[in-house]
């Protein structure tokens, strides 16, 4: 049973409305990815299929946020039971902390090889399809094939990124290493500069990359041609990742964790994910009660349970086999009622606690027999770390850059080891039925973008549409705020009395761009998507 709301109210500024549809649904952050996605539904497809097709269209349409070097996780309601797939890549065996403290760096580098580790996207596609899926890849990547053969026109949001991406790596080019990204401006910059909104542009080699993957079911990339060229591009530019890194890997399924929230059950992939941080948030903001959204104590009290559950997240999340401290132990009902009570009328530094004691693309769909797929990837940081592998069009992520250097943190970067990872796919149930999948990408915005959707809808009772419009504020560390422009000035002054220390950003990129599908008890869908973005809800 989804919240109670009003779907002719939108109190912020909007374009959008709600969209409603009985078949099938696809909300992505490019208009060309729903339809692909609605494509293959069209086709006889399910809602597995269309996420993967959706997915497989983003990495083409959608570049400055993605690759197929990348990782992925999801969460799949099929047939009445919520699935967890972990499909992110570990450190290569080469990997060598201490090499990359010689080489003069505090914190690892976002560009150049020592952020690559083990992609795990192709593999996360091939894991949905052979468990979930009804078609073959080839028939699911077909849309994403064509637009990368035929070219598109680049939609408005994703060309300015790409001017982003194109003057961090005309940086990068001038520096003693720059023939490393020589591929990245031939497959992405091929004129010379980033294609401008309107512009068609194509890449026939992604294209037949897309097509290898479909025709071997991704086993080329980890045990095949691909695997190849990425360990000789590796090879030559002094990297750590090998084609027996690449073999080594699979995905994993794994069980999802929740709290209930007032009722929902809030579902998160555990870690080495930060979806946890979500959950611990909720579970903090569950000792309070909000009568409206737009008022300084509830937006302060939002704020420093953020605070309280980065703080323990960003300590205590590494790959869940060099965690020191339990899921559950940060979970406990115990410890929020613990940790609230840190939080009072003034905003104080947030440290981490002690349980023991007591920065990417996001779409969802749904078909017309009730499955829903709540599925994000991401190379990182816009293009990940600049390296194209040359003649694939593949870009490889810096996932590594989240790695620590420091030797006391379970987060400290080794061989064989995943990294403390920003990419969460969520999903709410009520009384053990599906009510649908949700996610706001953005780094370390996602925690705190889910947390103020999550709570706009289920607290507030704004409809799906206005809890993603709603005005957003990001914690960026200490005391320090972030808000965007149509945050209630009065507000800001009175969050500012309170010692937050509070600026007011220049644009919305950094504050999320999230997608939602929700069911209703008689099967029809609803969705809605960012005015942050390009996207896009399509609908059967």
């Amino acid at each position: 049973m989804v919240p109670s709301f009003d779907p002719l109210s939108y109190p912020y500024p909007s374009k959008r409305n709600l969209v409603y549809g009985s078949k099938g649904m696809v909300c992505t952050s490019q208009p060309l990815a729903a339809q692909a996605g609605l494509e293959v539904l069209k086709r006889g497809g399910n809602a597995v299929d269309a996420a993967i097709a959706a997915a497989a269209c983003l990495t083409v349409v959608e570049p400055t946020s993605n690759g197929i070097g990348g990782d992925a996780f999801a969460q799949v309601w099929y047939e009445g039971k919520l699935y967890g797939l972990n499909a992110s890549g570990p450190a290569p065996a080469l990997t060598d902390g201490e090499k990359i403290r010689k080489s003069g760096f505090e914190e690892i580098p976002h560009d150049g090889w020592f952020p690559v580790t083990v992609p795990g996207l192709p593999s996360a596609w091939a894991a949905l399809s052979k468990r979930f899926g009804f078609l073959p890849l080839k028939d699911v990547f077909s849309p994403a094939i064509r637009y990368a053969e035929e070219g598109y026109p680049v939609s408005p949001t994703v060309s300015e990124l790409w001017e982003e991406g194109f003057q961090r790596f005309s940086k990068a080019l001038k520096e003693p290493d720059g023939g490393l990204y020589r591929p990245w401006f031939s497959v992405f910059a091929p004129g010379g500069k980033a294609p401008k909104a309107g512009e068609l542009w194509r890449s026939p080699l992604h294209g037949e990359t897309l097509l290898e993957l479909a025709e071997t079911g991704c086993e080329s990339f980890y045990r095949g041609t691909l695997a190849e060229k990425i360990d000789a591009f590796s090879k030559q530019g002094g990297g750590a990742l090998r084609k027996e890194d690449l073999a080594a890997f699979s995905p994993e399924w794994v069980e999802p964790v929740f709290i209930n929230y007032r009722g929902y059950d809030v579902w998160e992939i555990p870690p080495n994910g930060h979806g946890i941080v979500v959950l611990m948030a909720l579970n903090l903001l569950k000792q309070f009660s909000f009568s409206t959204r737009d008022c300084p104590d509830t937006i302060h009290k939002q704020i420093e349970t953020m605070k309280l559950a980065f703080s323990d997240g960003q300590h205590y999340i590494a790959d869940p086999d060099w965690m020191e401290i339990r899921t559950d132990e940060l979970l406990s009902e115990a410890y929020a009622e613990k940790r609230a009570r840190l939080i009072g009328a003034q905003a104080r530094l947030p440290e981490h606690g002690d349980p023991r004691c007591g920065g990417t693309i996001y779409l969802c769909t749904a078909d017309q027999h009730g499955n829903m797929v709540s599925y994000i990837h991401s190379n990182y940081n816009g293009f990940g770390s600049g390296l194209v592998v040359p003649g694939t069009g593949i870009a490889l992520h810096n996932r590594g850059a989240n790695f620590s250097l420091d030797p006391g943190s379970p987060n400290c970067i080794a061989p064989g080891k995943r990294p403390y990872h920003t990419i969460i796919p969520g999903f709410l149930t009520k009384d053990g039925a599906a009510v649908g999948p949700f996610g706001v990408m953005g780094a370390f915005m996602q925690p705190q973008g889910q947390v103020q959707a999550v709570t706009n809808l289920i607290d507030f009772h704004m409809n799906p549409q206005a809890a993603l419009d709603a005005p957003r504020w990001q914690w960026t560390g200490g005391n320090s705020i972030e808000v965007e422009a149509g945050f209630p000035r009065w507000i800001a002054e009175d969050l500012l009395r309170r010692g937050h220390e509070l600026t007011v950003s220049a644009n919305s990129f950094s504050f999320g761009r999230g997608q939602m599908i929700l069911r209703q008890e008689n099967g029809v869908y609803m969705g809605a998507t960012e005015p942050r973005t390009d996207g896009m809800v399509a609908v059967w």
